[in-house]
């Protein structure tokens, strides 16, 4: 089980284990992306030994350039498994009209080869 609270410069990060959803909401530009990604990164290794399927809901609207690097790492992690015959997908969430949300959730999927949705959210809805 994963359950990070978010702060002002962290997003929330946690597991619903009733839809085997891991969730990260906010923003993410703390002062050591590598440092508060560890803990994520460490959980998610555990959960791919489960065959068990596993969403992933992003919904970052903003991130410094580390934050981005931690999220790529998070998402070649998740298209290993995927090459690797688990039941992986990805949903990522932005704000309608957010330009650079949508080039950065479309440069992820590119990058990478397993279900990916982009969802456009309007203003004041939450995933």
């Amino acid at each position: 089980m994963i359950d990070i609270k978010a702060t002002s410069t962290s997003p929330r990060i946690a597991y619903r284990t009733e839809d085997r959803t891991l969730e990260i909401i906010g923003e993410s530009y703390p002062e050591n992306s590598f440092e508060f990604f560890a803990p994520l990164f460490s959980w998610l290794d555990a959960r791919l030994k489960d065959p068990a399927p596993l969403k992933v809901e992003i919904d970052i609207s903003y991130m410094n350039s580390s934050s981005t690097k931690c999220v790529l790492d998070l998402l070649d992690m998740l298209e290993e498994a995927h090459g690797g015959g688990r039941e992986v997908s990805v949903s990522w969430f932005y704000d309608d009209g957010n330009d650079r949300a949508l080039d950065l959730a479309e440069e992820f999927k590119e990058d990478v080869k397993l279900p990916f949705s982009i969802i456009p959210r309007t203003s004041g809805t939450d995933i």
